[in-house]
């Protein structure tokens, strides 16, 4: 994660992808999907740090 403070601003993609190899992922739909899914989830993870202060 790229993080400043206690915000979180979003992955790193290299660790993702690389992940997603090592899972058997197709990476042309990894690289599809994962930008979407890292908005919604560093949205999230930045709601649950906001809500936990």
């Amino acid at each position: 994660m790229r993080v400043a403070g206690k915000a979180v601003l979003g992955w790193e993609m290299g660790t993702a992808f690389a992940l997603a190899h090592a899972l058997g992922l197709n990476p042309m739909v990894v690289a599809e999907l994962l930008p979407e899914l890292e908005v919604v989830m560093v949205r999230r993870t930045n709601e649950m740090i906001a809500a936990s202060e």
